[in-house]
């Protein structure tokens, strides 16, 4: 594949994310896109590949698929792994790593298939050299990609190394931090217009309101990762230095100085220490504010805006805590959120109904393992008598995602 041509792409993604991705990706420049599950495939030439890299916030890897076969048992994905010139894409002397992902009866263990293509490549050079390539888990000079849905066997180069999630600005956490990817993702689909206020009342070490103010100001997702797969690239489509730099200073020369009003509040004092060294860290300490407080005594800031919170789910606390936890913030928000638009992610449905205000839109999104349930609350300024006038209350109209329907 010649750096000038298009080819196509594979970006992974968190179930419920698709959509924002594929809007990002069209926005980037992306030909033929195409939503799947948990991805979206797309076409472009190495340096939309650097590009995808550097500026996605919702992907979390860059996948280049470049064979395709049936498998029926182990043995024939061994064969077709050996009938795959792998001197084309590595040397003796370079590492690999192989992640699978399988979606198949055949086949239940991946890390069984991991090893059995492994075995495939290492033996090819073995004959063919008598010396065979090492595995680094960590930073392989080209980390392998295979997926199998039902018998179909796709093998692809990751592009991006370390999961894209994988920002570079974090070094404190504390007992659950949120995916970036999925954070930045919750702020992509909140709506938010980048100039009101925006406000996580239970910022834990700040991960979405950090997402938030780069998105605000044009911050590229990838900008402090000290590296990516494809620069470790020698043989399958070289690393192009002078071609990253221009699209990491192009990139660059986009960013944004806007001063908006993004605060995060955190209960616990240690918490909080961790979210301002995060902050720091991303250098958007000029731009988010962080106050060590309760969220029932968060002074909200005048003017309209946006909430996202991500709140305990339940698993490590009693019900009447939870549940109580839950019924405190549809409390705050009625009483000092006015004007806002507040969104909560949570799997605990049965907590969700403490919060006792009818969502206007929700959105299916995983954290994790962990199913969950996207919010949105629109509190709304001043009477509700123009929706009493059209015989409805706000919220009851049905939206996509299954907004209106009862929880």
């Amino acid at each position: 594949m010649e750096k000038e041509k298009d080819f196509k792409m594979i970006a992974k993604t968190i179930f419920g994310l698709e959509e924002t991705l594929a809007t990002e990706l069209l926005r980037l420049g992306a030909k033929n896109i195409e939503e799947h599950n948990r991805a979206v495939s797309f076409e472009g030439d190495m340096g939309f590949m650097y590009k995808a890299n550097l500026c996605l916030r919702t992907a979390l890897r860059i996948l280049v698929p470049f064979e395709s076969f049936v498998v029926t048992d182990e043995q024939s994905l061994y064969d077709s792994i050996q009938k795959i010139n792998w001197s084309d894409y590595m040397d003796v002397a370079d590492t690999l790593a192989i992640d699978t992902v399988l979606n198949s009866e055949l086949f239940t263990h991946s890390q069984y298939i991991s090893q059995k293509a492994k075995d495939a490549i290492v033996d090819q050079f073995r004959l063919k050299f008598n010396e065979r390539p090492s595995v680094d888990l960590d930073k392989p000079t080209i980390r392998i990609n295979i997926h199998i849905y039902n018998d179909t066997c796709t093998v692809a180069l990751d592009s991006s190394g370390e999961s894209l999630h994988k920002r570079g600005y974090r070094d404190k956490t504390n007992l659950a931090p949120i995916n970036e990817v999925l954070a930045a993702g919750l702020v992509l689909l909140s709506g938010w217009d980048k100039r009101t206020n925006f406000i996580d009342p239970m910022c834990g070490s700040g991960t979405i309101v950090i997402e938030a103010a780069l998105i605000a100001n044009n911050i590229p997702a990838g900008y402090f990762r000290e590296d990516f797969g494809f620069q470790r690239w020698h043989k399958f489509m070289p690393f192009n230095e002078e071609l990253w730099d221009l699209i990491f200073d192009s990139a660059v020369n986009k960013i944004t100085d806007h001063q908006q009003t993004i605060i995060g509040g955190e209960l616990s004092p240690n918490v909080t220490k961790k979210a301002k060294e995060n902050i720091k860290l991303a250098k958007v300490d000029d731009v988010v504010q962080i106050r060590n407080c309760d969220m029932k005594d968060f002074e909200v800031p005048p003017g309209r805006g946006v909430v996202v919170i991500n709140p305990p789910y339940g698993e490590r606390m009693v019900k009447d805590n939870i549940d109580e936890l839950y019924k405190m913030m549809g409390d705050t928000f009625k009483q000092k959120f006015s004007g806002y638009d507040c969104w909560i992610l949570s799997s605990n449905i049965d907590a969700l109904k403490n919060v006792g205000l009818r969502p206007s839109r929700k959105i299916t999104l995983y954290n994790g393992q962990l199913e969950c349930k996207f919010m949105k609350y629109e509190m709304y300024q001043g009477t509700k008598k123009i929706h009493k006038l059209e015989g409805r209350e706000p919220g009851d109209r049905r939206q996509e995602n299954g907004g209106g329907e009862s929880l």
